[in-house]
Parts: structure tokens; C-alpha cells; sequence
């Protein structure tokens, strides 16, 4: 009887102590902040792609797609087909100019957690062009935001200028 009161006591203990455990609590809606744009190098000494890193929060933890998530707010023709948005700008003759490339930059980031909801953080790498061919201009920067599958928009984030080797 004795092993067994203790045995009890062990497993309430243990079960108080997780409870007293906290998780960080984040906004249910994102948060990124830049972290990195850094050259890949091709070997052709023309720039033409860059890893985009950004740091991310999310307090219910339902950001990322499956290659399954086609329904209609999903679905190929949809606004949410990518979950991470990428615009493109060109500094011409010392202004900042949206450029809508041929080929949309955005992403779709898969599911970062299985034990929705759960606040997580973490970081996020997309590789991207940076280059744009049809272009003499050889600076540029991305504007940048990220959609959990609730459809709350995060912050959009601008990265630094970075120089292309046309």
C-alpha cells in the first residue's frame, strides 16, 4: 500500500510540474523579422538567386500547406495558393519600383507544426530570384509577409538593398 500512496504521489507530482510548465505565447497571428538575404553561388559569376531567411512566431502554430491543400481558398487560381508572399523592386534612378515579375517570387511554406495549436517560432529559409533578366538594373530588394492557414497576414518585412551581378 505504501509503494502504491507513493507511486500516486510520484505521478501527481509529475503532472503539477508540467502543468506549471509554460509554453511561449505569441500572437495567433504571425510575426516574421528579417534575418538574412545572402547570394547563391552558381558558378557563372551572374547573380540570378538568394536564401531569404527571416525569423517567425505564431501563437496557434497553423502556418504551412500541404501539397493536398487545394481547396477553393487554397486552390491554384486562389490569392492563397502561396502562404509566402514575395515582391520584387528595382532602385531606378534612385527610386524604389515594384517590378511584377513573369514568374511570381511566393512560396508555399509546408506545415511547421503537427501539434496545432501550439505556439512556435523558429526560422524560415526560401530560396529566390534576385535577378531580373529582362532589366539593366542591378539593385534590388524584396518586401515580404507570411499567411497562417486562418488567413491572418503577418508583418510584411523589407530586406536590405543588395547588388546583382548583371
Amino acid at each position: 500500500m505504501k509503494k502504491f500512496s507513493i507511486g500516486i504521489m510520484v505521478i501527481a507530482f509529475a503532472l503539477v510540474a508540467a502543468g506549471c510548465r509554460r509554453e511561449p505565447k505569441y500572437s495567433e497571428v504571425p510575426h516574421i523579422e528579417f534575418v538574412s538575404l545572402e547570394k547563391v553561388d552558381n558558378g557563372t559569376g551572374h547573380d540570378s538567386q538568394a536564401e531569404l531567411t527571416v525569423y517567425f512566431q505564431d501563437g496557434d502554430g497553423d502556418i504551412g500547406l500541404d501539397e493536398s491543400d487545394k481547396n477553393p481558398v487554397f486552390a491554384v487560381d486562389s490569392p492563397y495558393y502561396y502562404n509566402f508572399f514575395i515582391d520584387f523592386y528595382e532602385k531606378q534612378q534612385g527610386e524604389w519600383v515594384k517590378i511584377d515579375l513573369p514568374t511570381p517570387l511566393h512560396s508555399r511554406v509546408p506545415h511547421l507544426s503537427d501539434n496545432v495549436p501550439e505556439s512556435i517560432e523558429g526560422k524560415l529559409t526560401i530560396v529566390t530570384y534576385i535577378n531580373n533578366p529582362f532589366s539593366p538594373y542591378d539593385t534590388v530588394r524584396l518586401t515580404c509577409w507570411l499567411v497562417d492557414r486562418a488567413l491572418h497576414h503577418s508583418d510584411t518585412i523589407t530586406t536590405p538593398e543588395i547588388i546583382v551581378k548583371k
